[in-house]
């Protein structure tokens, strides 16, 4: 995780992984990270847990990575 840009690079991780580097990720930076990704299936955890969690998800999708921006 890079802390200065508030990025979450979990390409290549299977889940959980990308989920908990998430949490952790908006323990340090509540007010919203970026996640990157490159599955599916991480890509719609991540969405479902972001938005119980009460953020608003942007999905981008540049080849075959996925950028989730989470922000209250």
């Amino acid at each position: 995780m890079n802390d200065e840009k508030k990025l979450v690079d979990a390409r290549g991780l299977s889940c959980p992984q990308p989920i908990l580097l998430t949490k952790k990720a908006l323990q340090l930076f509540p007010e919203g990270v970026e996640i990157l990704v490159d599955s599916n299936i991480a890509k719609g955890n991540i969405e479902r847990f972001a938005k119980n969690s009460g953020y608003k998800v942007e999905v981008r999708e540049d080849d075959e990575t996925f950028r989730l921006f989470l922000r209250r």
